[in-house]
């Protein structure tokens, strides 16, 4: 009887420390929650290109929720057309082209924001035309026909521009101009950060650069090859291209020895879309003549 009870107290206390073991290993090995880095800390644990970080903007906790649904807005009257022209990597590109009634050598490149070329920024680009005058303004479609008319489409759609692909839509448009091209950039968000990526790329060509909130080129020896100005202008309640990102910007430009001057707004992510409820008019207003004027001033 004894050994029994020997035995049974054995194999309870066996069954106890079992259990206690399975305890501490579960509290030990349990997976803590999860937390997001602050949009910044993206980009300073991200190995690769601004050209690719752009793209994945889009993944960005909340960067949909910044890009309000759309008003509808449909352009009339318009002077432009739609043009085809090759690009270095063998497949076609699209713009929205309006040709200067005078023969010249000012291209004025426009790049859309993440919903794509929509009419939104064809009316941008017929605005420039008018007030610009002597300037042939060509408006890149750089989602290859797709537009997005929701946040969901618009995320998919920019996810999947490879920054491989815009470049060489970029290449085959300062080709489509001419060697002889003087090369001016405009865009805004996505676009922002392709405009002064498209001035990079545009050489001993590029003449001036125009962004809205885009991202900030932060290689110092890119920023070292551009060869022009450069104008931003930014929200100070922008949560992705804060106001660190921009003071981080102009440090970056000053150490490349290039110039840069910013404009910085009360204002939220895509300001100056007038078909964006967040759209704040006298900020735009502000932007859009100090962009005129620095174009102008290098025309």
């Amino acid at each position: 009887m004894k050994i029994k009870v020997h035995k049974m107290k054995k194999a309870m206390l066996f069954v106890f420390a079992a259990v206690a073991t399975a305890a501490l290993l579960s509290y030990t090995f349990k997976p803590k929650e999860a937390t997001f880095l602050a949009p910044e800390g993206y980009i300073a644990c991200y190995n690769h290109t601004i050209k690719d970080q752009i793209e994945l903007d889009a993944n960005l906790p909340g960067f949909g929720k910044a890009h309000h649904f759309p008003t509808y807005y449909k352009l009339t009257n318009a002077t432009g057309s739609t043009i085809t022209y090759p690009s270095p990597d063998g497949k076609d590109a699209h713009a929205y082209f309006i040709k200067s009634k005078k023969k010249t050598n000012k291209w004025l490149i426009v790049i859309q924001e993440w919903w794509g070329l929509n009419d939104n920024i064809k009316r941008e680009a017929e605005t420039f035309s008018a007030e610009l005058g002597d300037v042939n303004v060509i408006a890149l479609d750089m989602y290859d026909g797709k537009v997005a008319t929701t946040a969901d489409s618009a995320m998919v759609y920019m996810k999947s521009a490879k920054s491989e692909r815009l470049e060489s839509i970029v290449k085959g448009a300062i080709s489509y101009a001419g060697t002889s091209a003087k090369i001016y950039t405009v865009g805004w968000c996505f676009g922002g950060g392709w405009s002064l990526q498209s001035t990079i790329l545009a050489g001993k060509q590029a003449a001036g650069c125009v962004m809205y909130y885009g991202r900030p080129e932060t290689d110092i020896a890119r920023l070292k090859t551009i060869n022009c100005d450069v104008i931003g202008f930014f929200g100070n309640l922008d949560a992705y291209i804060s106001p660190k990102v921009v003071d981080e910007f102009e440090k970056d430009m000053k150490e490349a020895g290039k110039q840069l001057t910013t404009y910085r707004y009360d204002a939220n992510h895509g300001f100056a879309n007038p078909s964006n409820p967040v759209y704040n008019k006298a900020a735009t207003e502000d932007a859009h003549t100090k962009a005129i004027a620095f174009l102008k001033a290098r025309m």
